[in-house]
C-alpha cells in the first residue's frame, strides 16, 4: 500500500523527468498559443496534457514513448485547430463560442444568465474582485470564450464601449453593434 518496490519508485524519477523535459521541449516548440487559454478547447487542450504526464508518471502500462506520442499529438492537433481557426471563419464558430454580455450599465441581462449558468452572485463575486461596489459602477461584465468573467470600467457616457464589439448582446438590450 505504500511502497512496492524501489524499481518503482526508480521508474517514476526517471520516466517523470524525461517525460516533463519531453513536454517542455515540445511545448517550447509548439510556441506560446499551446497553453493560452483563449477558449474552452485551449483549456481541455492543457488539462488533457496534464493528464497525460500524469498516466506516464503513474501507470506501469503506459511506456514512456507512448506518452510522448500522446503530447505529441495533443499539441499537433491544437496547433491544426489554431491554425484552421485563424484561416477560416467558420471552422473558427464551429470549434469557438462568442463571449455573452451578463450585465450592461448596471442591469443585469437575465435571459444571458439563464442561457450561460451564471448566478446573479457569480456575476457579483466578478464585480467584487474587481473594486466595484455596485453593478452601476461598471460599464459591463462579459462572460469570455474560457469561462472567465471581464469587469469593464470606465466609459461614463452613452457612447458604446469599443471592447464590446465582438460580444453577444443579441435579445439583451446591450451596447449597439456597429
Amino acid at each position: 500500500m505504500f511502497f512496492d518496490s524501489w524499481y518503482g519508485l526508480l521508474r517514476v524519477l526517471v520516466v517523470g523527468t524525461i517525460a516533463y523535459v519531453g513536454l517542455i521541449l515540445v511545448l517550447r516548440i509548439s510556441g506560446k498559443r499551446t497553453l493560452a487559454k483563449l477558449n474552452a478547447f485551449d483549456l481541455v487542450v492543457t488539462v488533457a496534457l496534464g493528464s497525460t504526464l500524469a498516466s506516464v508518471l503513474l501507470t506501469k502500462s503506459v511506456a514512456l514513448v507512448e506518452g510522448m506520442l500522446g503530447f505529441v499529438l495533443l499539441i499537433s492537433l491544437q496547433y491544426l485547430v489554431a491554425w484552421l481557426s485563424v484561416r477560416s471563419s467558420r471552422f473558427s464558430a464551429l470549434v469557438k463560442s462568442e463571449p455573452t454580455l451578463l450585465l450592461h450599465r448596471g442591469r443585469f441581462l437575465e435571459g444571458a444568465l439563464r442561457e450561460q449558468r451564471v448566478t446573479r452572485q457569480e456575476v457579483l463575486s466578478a464585480l467584487r474582485g474587481h473594486g466595484a461596489a455596485e453593478p452601476g459602477d461598471v460599464v459591463a461584465v462579459v462572460l469570455e470564450t474560457d469561462g472567465t468573467l471581464s469587469v469593464i470600467n470606465g466609459n461614463g457616457g452613452e457612447r458604446p464601449v469599443g471592447t464590446l464589439a465582438d460580444v453577444d448582446a443579441t435579445g439583451a438590450g446591450g451596447p449597439q453593434q456597429a
